[in-house]
């Protein structure tokens, strides 16, 4: 069964991540709320294993996230806003928040 995996905690803070990147699996999606958006600052080490996942594993940040942080996506992430995450808890048949 395919699963979202919601991450709210900055990469350079918290552990969490790396745990979630492990039980990632093939159809699995990743949404990045909060503070876990700063992986996607440009340079840094969790935006090149993010960018490195492969492409059954699609990576997603929330919008309002991004801009209260100043930050922009890279193309392979897919931005949604809250209507898109409330569809992507609809999509994956399981949602499993990373505390």
């Amino acid at each position: 069964m395919a699963t979202l995996h919601l991450l709210s905690r900055s990469p350079f803070a918290d552990t969490s991540g790396a745990s979630c990147l492990r039980l990632l699996g093939a159809g699995d999606g990743l949404l990045l709320t909060g503070d876990a958006v700063y992986a996607l600052h440009s340079g840094s080490r969790p935006l090149e294993v993010l960018s490195q996942l492969p492409g059954d594993r699609p990576v997603f940040a929330l919008a309002e996230d991004l801009e209260a942080r100043s930050l922009t996506a890279p193309d392979f992430v897919h931005v949604v806003n809250y209507a898109g995450f409330v569809e992507l808890t609809l999509r994956f048949e399981r949602t499993n928040s990373w505390l």
